[in-house]
């Protein structure tokens, strides 16, 4: 157990942690702005599937990882524009149809992968970015400042996330309309457009992700997201629907992850037990929710549909 305290260990459980975080912290922002509205998307994880295949096969095809990032972002943004049409104009019930499009995700993207290339080929990985000077800090300089630029975009986006939602008149009407939607429509504000604009960023912010997952690890696999998808959504309502707790509840899981992973490596814990330990950085997230959930209320209008006039 002393070897995990070393600063090498250390270094390298934070590093880690980061870098798994980031594609649960993309995919909850985008799913962050939807519920704010009053949209539930519970087909995060099918899209973040197909983004992630859109991605790896643009990589694999250009060699170019911002192509297929920017693939995997333009897949997100049709399905996301897709769950839209379903959720607020056919007004779908939400978890329903969230699930269709999970499980349309989970089965086109492993149908392609089966026709389009077949077994698993590896593709160009992001390149690590030192910030110059930050980077040379002792012990800091190698948890914080040595990642892909794709590291430093999904942290970005959480002031940005803030900003917009806070400082803003979009964001002023996205928190009017997944409050009181009756209310909004009355002052002018077109529920039915904040939503389609929410959903639709969501989407494609699920898309990055799973091209951002994709890219990370070098390879397509089925099912390559393993239901991180679905942990996004817990963690909106872990971070209060607020970027800052959204990206702690992202760091919390990425690290307890990390952590176990490096425990694995160094055998402290025995293969026997693998599979349990496999499952602690779900049920910490699990726990923590519901600690924390109990403290905030949810937008009023979440998973209500809207319809002018009733």
């Amino acid at each position: 157990m002393s070897q995990l305290f070393t600063e090498t260990v250390l270094i390298a459980i934070v590093a880690s942690g980061i870098r798994l975080a980031v594609p649960l912290l993309l995919a909850s922002l985008g799913e962050m702005y939807g519920q704010r509205s009053g949209v539930l998307n519970l087909g995060v994880d099918g899209i973040m599937l197909l983004g992630a295949f859109g991605g790896y096969y643009a990589v694999l095809r250009s060699g170019n990882v911002w192509f297929g990032l920017v693939v995997g972002a333009a897949v997100g943004m049709a399905l996301g524009l897709a769950s839209a049409v379903i959720s607020v104009t056919l007004q779908a019930e939400q978890g329903i149809s969230g699930i269709g499009v999970f499980l349309f995700g989970l089965g086109m993207s492993d149908l392609l992968f089966q026709k389009m290339v077949g077994t698993p080929v590896p593709i160009t990985s992001f390149s690590d970015v030192h910030i110059p000077l930050l980077a040379d800090i002792p012990v800091l300089g190698g948890m914080l400042f040595q990642h892909s630029m794709v590291v430093y975009l999904a942290f970005a986006a959480v002031p940005v996330s803030f900003f917009v939602l806070n400082r803003t008149t979009f964001g002023m009407n996205i928190r009017a309309v997944g409050e009181n939607p009756e209310a909004a429509d009355s002052l002018g504000v077109s529920v039915t457009r904040v939503r389609y604009a929410t959903v639709t960023i969501g989407g494609t912010m699920a898309g990055f992700a799973g091209a951002a997952l994709a890219i990370d690890l070098g390879i397509f696999q089925q099912n390559l997201t393993n239901a991180a998808g679905f942990i996004a959504i817990a963690l909106v309502y872990f971070g209060a629907w607020r970027p800052v707790g959204v990206m702690a509840g992202a760091l919390l899981y990425g690290f307890v992850n990390a952590l176990v992973l490096q425990l694995k490596t160094l055998g402290i814990i025995p293969r026997s037990w693998s599979d349990i330990a496999a499952m602690a950085p779900a049920v910490v997230t699990i726990l923590a929710l519901v600690v924390v959930a109990q403290r905030f209320r949810q937008p009023a209008a979440l998973t209500k549909p809207f319809t002018r006039g009733s």
